[in-house]
């Protein structure tokens, strides 16, 4: 990978922005007695999924780019906790659609990290 990256143009970052919107909308929704639990979680943790691959970006080494790439996905997984919680909550009705967003990003991430693994072995 170009150590020179514009974090922005990667389809990955774009995707987890669009995660982040999705979350945002999502969580306007639920009571104000979640304001500091669930509702403040889910848009921290979907917030740190683009910004870790956009400091990754910057490090400017692909191993550290790497090392950026896994907390995002870390986080992507701790979104899709909350989302399930929400879920079982009846926060959130169990057809929306924050989990096709979490599993586009997911898969980008992980695809990505595969590329990375085999340019650099």
């Amino acid at each position: 990978m170009d150590v020179n990256r514009r974090y922005q143009e990667l389809l990955v970052w774009q995707k987890a922005m669009d995660l982040v919107m999705e979350v945002y909308r999502a969580t306007t929704g639920f009571p104000d007695t979640e304001k500091f639990g669930l509702t403040s979680q889910m848009r921290r943790a979907a917030v740190s999924v683009p910004a870790n691959i956009a400091e990754g970006a910057g490090r400017g080494t692909d191993r550290e780019f790497a090392r950026f790439l896994q907390i995002a996905r870390g986080s992507l997984f701790e979104l899709e906790t909350q989302n399930l919680i929400a879920k079982k909550l009846g926060l959130l009705p169990v057809s929306h659609a924050t989990q096709d967003y979490i599993n586009e990003v997911f898969a980008l991430l992980s695809n990505l990290l595969k590329r990375m693994k085999l340019a650099n072995p």
